[in-house]
């Protein structure tokens, strides 16, 4: 664990000092249980709310919830999010009975700058493999995605894959995937659609913002 009270050069340093030991390798066992995590905001956002929803892989059945409020302390910076978020992610993990063997976070993985998004940043301190699930992309360029649900195209940045771009649902917006910690860039988009039903959103994330939401 790191300092997380820190400045945005700081958190820089931070975030390239520790791309360095994510694992973009598949390095998971079965997976039971899988946590979709988000994070909303309140009172003027002076308030992180960090979500975790932890789903039955063979029913996505909602087995258990946590929320934790946080006050929030780092500023609003594009590509250091994590630094705004991740702490009231980890007080939410914290009340968990058992520890969900992946997660599915509501934002980037390598689809970044420096190759460390929230989802990066929380499987690697955690240890958990993990997956950015983003709704918009942050940076890199892809070709159009066929509109076929499950079909999707890689995400590029400067002739290096990050990513996929993932079609959900068929004639509907495509998501965002990127591995975090311990899942290939092969293993993301398959991972995902596992836990897709009739939604764009898999079930993970889409418990987990409404969660965060408030909703």
């Amino acid at each position: 664990m790191h300092a997380w009270d820190v400045s945005p050069k700081e958190a820089i340093g931070i975030q390239k000092a520790l791309q360095s030991h994510v694992n973009l390798t598949d390095d998971y066992g079965d997976i039971k249980t899988v946590a979709g995590v988000d994070v909303g905001f309140e009172k003027d956002n002076t308030i992180t709310r960090a979500a975790i929803v932890v789903l039955d892989v063979k029913t996505l059945e909602v087995i258990q919830t946590s929320i934790a409020q946080h006050p929030t302390s780092f500023p609003y910076v594009p590509g250091l999010l994590s630094f705004r978020e991740v702490p009231a992610v980890l007080e939410a993990m914290l009340k968990l009975s058992a520890e969900p063997d992946l997660l599915l976070c509501d934002g980037q993985g390598i689809a970044h700058p420096r190759r460390f998004g929230i989802a990066a940043h929380l499987g690697l301190l955690l240890d958990i493999p993990a997956v950015g699930v983003a709704k918009s992309r942050l940076i890199g360029t892809h070709d159009e995605v066929p509109p076929e649900k499950g079909s999707f195209v890689p995400l590029m940045d400067k002739g290096e894959q990050i990513g996929v771009v993932l079609r959900t649902r068929a004639n509907v917006k495509p998501l965002y995937i990127s591995p975090g910690h311990r899942v290939s860039i092969a293993s993301a988009p398959k991972l995902v659609m596992k836990y897709v039903t009739k939604y764009r959103l898999p079930e993970t994330t889409r418990h987990a913002h409404k969660l965060a939401s408030g909703v």
